[in-house]
């Protein structure tokens, strides 16, 4: 059992929680809020033994073995070192950092003090991801992909009426490429591997970040085509397009059924398995066992992925002149 703490008091970080105990393999041991309020709700409600309001006593602790960082994305990378410099695994919600500076010196320190970092991205973990790649070779070659992830944010609401929520700024590195392009994302290197070029198209908003966007990335023989949007809304299956069939997701994260279509017979069948609800239990799970079982091959699969996400999601943003706070 590994005893974590968190950093964070929004949705997602309650949802690790309840993930990470039905795993069996986490123990929620601290939390951590700026405030003493949220804070003590947090460790009350899910029964915590600690809370922290000061984030180097929260890592100086030597009940906790982890952390799980869901703070604003501008702020992960400096907390993300307070952890690691004090020995403390990291399992930093998505989008990990700002750029690849960032990822390469945290990556750099988790070493230098043997422990590890994890990006936490759930559609790579889960049970429908590793059958739809031992899968793959059923399309035969591969011809085009298309995989949109578009959904209408509720803040976007309130950026209409002038505010600047931290997902539409600059500021705190937000855009929809960063926040929920990177499900698609990653399922393409997952699957694919690192692109030959990147090309991204995307919808400027007041605040310098981009609303929507398609990044198309040019692989060998096809061209993937990524759809993201958290100012509109669609219900676009994820499509995989090879010349002996098709390969149907119903959504990229986190993958909850996989179709495949011949395309000689026009025969269906679903690969699929049914997956827990609450789905983030498989990084939780897998996450748990890298840590146990000091598992180096599959840890450095993921910091690969990782790696090669946030190049193409910068080179994205530089072709488009989004510049974040922390870059100028």
């Amino acid at each position: 059992m590994i005893n974590f703490g968190t950093v964070g008091t929004g949705w997602i970080t309650e949802a690790f929680i309840q993930a990470a105990k039905l795993s069996g393999q986490m123990q929620l041991a601290g939390v951590f809020s700026r405030t003493v309020e949220k804070a003590k709700e947090l460790a009350d409600t899910y029964h915590a033994p600690k809370y922290f309001t000061d984030l180097e006593e929260m890592a100086k602790s030597e009940e906790i073995e982890a952390v799980y960082i869901a703070s604003p994305n501008s702020v992960h990378f400096e907390q993300t070192l307070v952890f690691l410099k004090n020995k403390k695994h990291v399992i930093c919600e998505k989008p990990i950092f700002s750029n690849s500076a960032e990822i390469e010196e945290a990556y750099r320190v988790a070493e230098e003090n043997g422990v590890y970092l994890f990006e936490a991205i759930r559609n790579m973990h889960t049970p429908n991801f590793q059958i739809l790649k031992d899968n793959l070779h059923l399309a035969g070659p591969l011809r085009s992909t298309v995989l949109p992830y578009i959904q209408y944010s509720s803040r976007y609401d309130l950026f209409l009426q002038g505010e600047e929520p931290n997902i539409f700024s600059t500021k705190f590195s937000g855009g929809a490429l960063v926040d929920l392009g990177v499900y698609p994302l990653y399922l393409a290197v997952g699957l694919f591997g690192e692109p030959e070029s990147v090309m991204y198209h995307p919808v400027i908003l007041r605040s310098g970040v981009d609303g929507s966007g398609t990044l198309i990335l040019k692989y060998d023989g096809f061209v993937c085509t990524i759809l993201c949007s958290k100012i509109s809304d669609s219900v676009l299956p994820c499509e995989i397009h090879g010349e002996k069939g098709t390969f149907i997701l119903e959504d990229a994260a986190p993958i909850s059924e996989i179709k495949f279509i011949d395309s000689h017979s026009k025969e269906s069948q679903i690969l699929s398995v049914v997956q827990e609800e609450e789905n983030m239990v498989y990084e939780c799970i897998n996450i748990a066992k890298i840590i146990r079982t000091n598992n180096v091959t599959e840890y450095e699969k993921f910091k690969k992925w990782s790696k090669i996400v946030l190049r193409i999601t910068e080179e994205a943003r530089k072709q488009n002149n989004i510049i974040f706070a922390s870059e100028k």
